[in-house]
C-alpha cells in the first residue's frame, strides 16, 4: 500500500498485547461496523476465558524476544487487515536490545502477513524535558531520544512503508479508572516535582482515538496522544486523594524542575475527534475496574 491515507469498509483487526489497553479498544470495536473479526494476543492463559466470553478471538503469543509459539498460530493471528501493536517495554526485566528485537519480530510477522494498516503504541517519554512545549518533530531519531530504543523501535515500525500505512502513537500517561496518581503518592512528604506539567490520557479517549483512526484513515504519521490540558502533579495529586479521601503529599519550595509539555495539535488538525476527558483534574477515577 501506498503512502497515501488507507481506509477499508470493514476490517479484520488484531491487538497485540491486549492488556489494560488493549481489552477497552476490543470493548470498542465489538459489534462496530468497522469490524468484521476481531484477534488478540496475551501471554497470560488465564484471559483466554475473557477474550471468548467478550467475542474475542484470543491467542497465546510470547515473545522471548522471537515468537516461541507454532508457527501456525502466530500466522494465524497476524492474518488481519489491520494491526495494533501495544507492547510495553519490560527494561528492567530484560538485557539492553530486547525490546528492539521482539519488535523486530513483530516486523517480521508482518511482512509476511496481510496486514496493511499499523497502529504502535510508543510512549511520550521519548522526549527529553526540554522545558517547553515539544512536538513530534521534536523526536525522529535514537539519539535525540531520552528512552532511544523506544526510538528504535519506532524506526522498525516505520521502515514497514510502503508494503503497510503505519502509525505511531505516543501515548502520554495513560490513566483512567482504577489507576488514580494520588493513590500512588498519598502521604508522601517534601516532593519537589509539584509544578511539573502533566501530559495524561485517559484510557476512555485513548481507546477511543485509535477506533478513531480506523474508522478515519491510518496515516503513515507519528501523533502524540495526550489531553489537550496540563494541570501541574501538584493539582493532580491533591484533587485525587481529596477524591477518594487519601493524605495528600506535601510539596517543597524549590527551582522549577526540568518538564516538558507535549502538543497534540498535530491529532486535532488530522482527526476529528472530541475529547471525552480534555482536562485531566477531571479525568474518571473508580476504585473498581470495570473490565
Amino acid at each position: 500500500m501506498s503512502g497515501e491515507d488507507s481506509k477499508i469498509e470493514k476490517k479484520r483487526i488484531g491487538i497485540l498485547g491486549c492488556g489494560w489497553l488493549g481489552i477497552a479498544l476490543a470493548q470498542r470495536l465489538v459489534g462496530d461496523p468497522i469490524t468484521s473479526q476481531i484477534k488478540c494476543s496475551t501471554t497470560s492463559e488465564s484471559k483466554l476465558a475473557k477474550f471468548d466470553a467478550l467475542g474475542l478471538e484470543g491467542f497465546l503469543l510470547d515473545l522471548t524476544p522471537g515468537f516461541t509459539t507454532d508457527t501456525d498460530q502466530v500466522n494465524a493471528f497476524f492474518n488481519v487487515d489491520a494491526m495494533v501493536v501495544s507492547l510495553p517495554p519490560r527494561s528492567s526485566q530484560r538485557e539492553p536490545g530486547f525490546y528492539a528485537q521482539q519488535i523486530q519480530a513483530v516486523v517480521s510477522a508482518i511482512r509476511e502477513s496481510p496486514v496493511k494498516e499499523v497502529l504502535f503504541i510508543s510512549s511520550t517519554s521519548i522526549y527529553p524535558d526540554l522545558n517547553r512545549t515539544v512536538t513530534e518533530e521534536d523526536v525522529t531519531s535514537p539519539e535525540e531520544s531520552d528512552y532511544p530504543e523506544m526510538a528504535q523501535a519506532e524506526q522498525l515500525i516505520t521502515s514497514l512503508r510502503p508494503q503497510c500505512t503505519a502509525s505511531v502513537l505516543r501515548f502520554g500517561g495513560l490513566l483512567g479508572y482504577n489507576r488514580i496518581p494520588g493513590k500512588y503518592m498519598q502521604g508522601k512528604k517534601d516532593m519537589t516535582t509539584g509544578t511539573v506539567p502533566v501530559n495524561y490520557i485517559h484510557r476512555d479517549d485513548g481507546a477511543a482515538l485509535i477506533l478513531a483512526m480506523l474508522k478515519q484513515g491510518v496515516r503513515n504519521e507519528t501523533f502524540n496522544i495526550v489531553a489537550p490540558l496540563h494541570p501541574t502533579r501538584s493539582e493532580i495529586y491533591i484533587t485525587t486523594c481529596a477524591q477518594f479521601g487519601w493524605e495528600a503529599p506535601t510539596f517543597a519550595d524549590g527551582e522549577q524542575p526540568d518538564f516538558k509539555i507535549v502538543s497534540n495539535r498535530k491529532l486535532n488538525d488530522a482527526y476529528r475527534y472530541d475529547f471525552l476527558y480534555p482536562d485531566p483534574l477531571q479525568f474518571h477515577y473508580s476504585l473498581e475496574d470495570p473490565i
